[in-house]
C-alpha cells in the first residue's frame, strides 16, 4: 500500500534484504536500487531499512536511523521495517514515529505467531496516518484480530519469557548447525541464517524430510532456518543433519 499512497520515482533499499519491498515499489513504476550505506539513502525519494534485517539480523542503532531520516527530511520518506523488533524494543525507533520523514512498520505474527490473524502496524505522523487509513478503508483489520492483538501486546510477562526461550532455542540451533558443518552468518532470536557450500543440496534434503528452509537466489550458499517448535521437530532436524545423504 505504501507505494500507492506515497508514490516515488527513486527508491533506495539498504540491502541485502528480503525482496518484497523492492517488488512492491517496482510494481508501481519506481526505480529501485539496493545500496550498501545509510548515506546512500539520501539521494532517493524513499529509503527502506529493515531493522533487524531479514535474513542476516543486521541491527542499526536508533541514532543512525534518525540521522538517515534527517538527511531525507527535505525531500523524502524513510521506511523502517521493524517486523522482528518485538524482543529488542530498546533498539526501536517507534517512539520517534511522529517525525514526518519516518514510517515505522511493525508485525504481529513474527513474535506472537497466529499468522492467520493478519495484523500489523504502520506508525507515523497523523498526516501520513490519515492518508494510509483512507487508502486501507475501515475494515483492514478484523475485530477478532484487534481483540487478540490488544490482549497479547499488553502481556509484558509473556513477551519477556518468550524472548528468553527463543534466545535459548537460537543458541541451540546455532550449535546444531555448526556441528553439521554450517557457518552461522547471523539472524535474530526468531530465525537463524547459516551458510554451507552445498546449501542447495541441503535445501532439497530438508524439504524431502518435511523441513522448510529459506533459500536466496542472490546468495546461493545461504539458508535461513526457523526455530523448531517442539522436541519432535528438533529430533527431525537433528536426524536430517546427521543423515549420510547430506554429508
Amino acid at each position: 500500500m505504501l507505494p500507492r499512497v506515497f508514490p516515488a520515482r527513486r527508491v533506495a533499499i539498504f540491502g541485502f534484504t528480503y525482496a518484497e519491498h523492492a517488488a512492491c515499489w517496482a510494481a508501481m513504476g519506481a526505480q529501485v536500487d539496493t545500496v550498501e550505506t545509510l548515506d546512500a539513502l539520501a539521494g532517493a525519494d524513499v529509503g527502506v531499512i529493515v531493522n533487524p534485517n531479514n535474513p542476516d539480523g543486521r541491527s542499526i542503532e536508533p541514532q543512525d536511523i534518525l540521522s538517515a531520516a534527517a538527511q531525507m527530511s527535505q525531500r523524502g520518506l524513510l521506511i523502517v521495517d521493524e517486523s522482528f523488533m518485538d524482543f529488542t524494543p530498546e533498539r526501536s525507533v517507534a517512539r520517534f514515529a511522529q517525525n514526518e520523514s519516518l514510517v515505522v512498520l511493525r508485525s504481529f505474527g513474527k513474535a506472537y505467531g497466529l499468522p492467520g490473524l493478519r495484523l500489523g502496524f504502520a506508525l507515523c505522523s497523523r498526516v501520513r496516518g490519515a492518508k494510509l487509513r483512507a487508502a486501507l478503508g475501515p475494515w483492514a483489520v478484523s475485530g477478532p484480530a484487534l481483540a487478540v492483538g490488544a490482549r497479547a501486546l499488553s502481556d509484558d510477562v509473556w513477551r519477556a519469557n518468550a524472548a528468553r526461550a527463543c534466545a535459548g532455542d537460537a543458541a541451540r540451533l546455532d550449535a546444531l548447525l555448526t556441528q553439521a558443518g554450517f557457518h552461522i552468518v547471523g539472524g535474530t532470536t526468531l530465525f537463524r541464517l547459516a551458510a554451507h557450500p552445498q546449501a542447495a543440496r541441503w535445501f532439497t534434503l530438508f524439504a524431502a524430510r518435511g523441513i522448510l528452509t529459506r533459500a536466496f537466489a542472490g546468495k546461493s550458499d545461504w539458508l535461513r532456518f526457523g526455530l523448531p517448535p517442539s522436541e519432535s521437530a528438533w529430533g527431525r532436524l537433528a536426524a536430517a543433519l546427521e543423515s549420510v545423504d547430506g554429508g
